[in-house]
């Protein structure tokens, strides 16, 4: 299953990824995030294998993410018109996803987000509610995408809500 969703950001390009990337502000915009730990390398750096512990209701879903892609590695003085990059793998029970995010300048203070993202399961429970159920995954992404556009633009914190 593939899709890809999109959002503007009502910010500078540069100030969206710092933002993004930042792993101390990411339980305030990453709704359900219980722990994401690098268990290899340091966080955002290409090659880094991290422990992601997600919850919905009362399940969690345990996943180790691997960075595959960050361009460029300097997320300061990023040159005009260029697209930055952030690539991760994300294997869970069940599951393989891979998720492929560009931001790219939509103005001089407005940022395009577009994710792509893939996804392949095993198991007949997985590979069920794949089948079944597919627009709940392009659903979170973007609520996930929201989340953040309110949280970088407003502060907005949804562990607040």
């Amino acid at each position: 299953m593939k899709y890809t969703v999109s959002i503007e950001i009502a910010l500078p390009r540069e100030k969206v990824v710092q933002l993004i990337s930042d792993p101390a502000v990411m339980p305030m915009w990453l709704r359900g995030l219980v722990v994401h730990e690098p268990v290899s390398g340091a966080h955002g750096e290409v090659g880094t294998r991290s422990r992601v512990v997600l919850k919905t209701g009362q399940q969690e879903f345990e996943a180790t993410e691997t960075i595959t892609r960050r361009e460029p590695l300097d997320l300061h003085a990023i040159p005009a018109g260029s697209v930055v990059h952030f690539e991760r793998e994300i294997v869970g029970k069940g599951m393989w996803s891979a998720n492929r995010d560009r931001f790219t300048e939509a103005g001089p203070e407005t940022t395009h987000w577009e994710q792509e993202s893939e996804y392949r399961f095993n198991g007949v429970l997985m590979r069920l509610v794949g089948a079944l159920m597919p627009g709940s995954f392009r659903k979170q992404s973007l609520v996930h995408m929201q989340d953040f556009k309110a949280f970088a633009e407003h502060g907005t914190d949804v562990r607040d809500a």
